[in-house]
C-alpha cells in the first residue's frame, strides 16, 4: 500500500498532476476537493469538521484494503502546527497498515497559478472555485495568511520530492514522480 501526498499552494496543479499520475499507475486519486465539494453540496457551506471526518473514513477504509495505493492532494500550511500534525496523522494511518508514504511538493510562480486557477479541468472538478474573482482573491489571502512553500531542507520525511512545475505539463510532472519513486 502506498500513500502519495501531493501538496502545494493553491492552483499549483495538485489535482491535475494527481489525475495524470493515476493514469500512469494503479494508484487511485482522492483530491482534497472531492471531500470539500461533497460537504459543501450537502451542508450548503464549508463544514470543516465534516470534511475532516469524511476524509478520516476514506483513509482508514482505503488503508485497510489490498489496493496499490492512494494519491491525496492537500494545501499544507507549513507555518501551522496543526497541518504538520494532520500530515503525520494521515501518514500514521497508512504506516499502521505497513504502507509507504511519499511526499511530493509542487511549486509554481504566481502567474502560472493564476492562469491554472481558471482552467476548464479545475472548474469542472471544483465548483466552489467557479466564482473567479473570489477564487483569485482567495489565492491572495491564502498567500498572505499562510506559508505554502517549504524552506530548503524543512521537509525531512523520507520519500520527499519537490518539483517546480511552473513550466512543466501535468503529464511531465507525473512522469517525474512516477520515475523518481518507481511507481
Amino acid at each position: 500500500m502506498k500513500l502519495i501526498i501531493i501538496f502545494g499552494d493553491a492552483a499549483v496543479g495538485k489535482m491535475t498532476v494527481g489525475q495524470k499520475l493515476m493514469e500512469l499507475t494503479k494508484l487511485r486519486l482522492f483530491h482534497n476537493h472531492m471531500s470539500i465539494e461533497l460537504i459543501i453540496e450537502i451542508f450548503g457551506y464549508f463544514h470543516k469538521e465534516a470534511i475532516v471526518k469524511f476524509r478520516e473514513l476514506v483513509f482508514n477504509e482505503f488503508a485497510a484494503t489490498d489496493a496499490y495505493g492512494l494519491i491525496f492532494t492537500f494545501m499544507w500550511a507549513l507555518d501551522q502546527t496543526s497541518d504538520w500534525e494532520y500530515i503525520q496523522h494521515i501518514t500514521s494511518i497508512f504506516t499502521a497498515h505497513n504502507g509507504e508514504v511519499y511526499y511530493i511538493e509542487l511549486v509554481a510562480d504566481k502567474k502560472a497559478r493564476l492562469y491554472r486557477n481558471e482552467t476548464e479541468n479545475r472548474l469542472k472538478h471544483k465548483p466552489s472555485k467557479r466564482n473567479l474573482e473570489w477564487s483569485r482573491n482567495q489565492i491572495e489571502r491564502d498567500n498572505e495568511r499562510y506559508r505554502l512553500v517549504s524552506y530548503e531542507d524543512e521537509i525531512e520525511y523520507p520519500n520527499y520530492l519537490k518539483i517546480d512545475n511552473t513550466n512543466l505539463s501535468p503529464e511531465d510532472t507525473a512522469l517525474l514522480i512516477q520515475k523518481h519513486f518507481n511507481l
